[in-house]
């Protein structure tokens, strides 16, 4: 529809001939979805909801940047466990106490941390008695 609004006329008048005249062409029927209910969760109505929708469908999540160091030093520790060798796990383990100890003197926004950094040498043992 690349018709301009003639002057003189008004805006909703020219709107509802546009529309009439493509109804009467047809144009709106065999749309993808026609006859088809919206997709709606009965939830509340969310202003994001779109911004959600796009995110889950590209496979993206977003967290808290103290829940993404938790999640962070979770994951650290499994990887400590799987570690090759004991010089690894304390690389592991010393990178992520750097980041633990940066949010504990600088608290990032969000939840409450709730971490400390870890004790090298217990996630050590750790690791030795689960490779005995």
């Amino acid at each position: 529809m690349t018709e301009r609004k003639p002057p003189g006329v008004s805006f909703e008048s020219w709107v509802d001939k546009q529309i009439r005249e493509a109804t009467e062409r047809g144009e709106f029927k065999d749309l993808p979805g026609f006859g088809r209910p919206l997709s709606s969760s009965g939830d509340t109505y969310d202003e994001m909801w779109w911004i959600k929708g796009k995110m889950h469908r590209e496979g993206l999540g977003f967290l808290p940047p103290t829940l993404a160091l938790r999640k962070e030093a979770e994951d650290a520790l499994e990887k400590a466990a799987r570690a090759p060798s004991e010089t690894a796990v304390r690389r592991i383990v010393g990178e992520i106490n750097e980041k633990i100890a940066a949010a504990v003197r600088r608290p990032p926004p969000g939840p409450p941390l709730g971490l400390t950094p870890y004790d090298v040498n217990t996630v050590v043992e750790d690791w030795r008695r689960g490779r005995a």
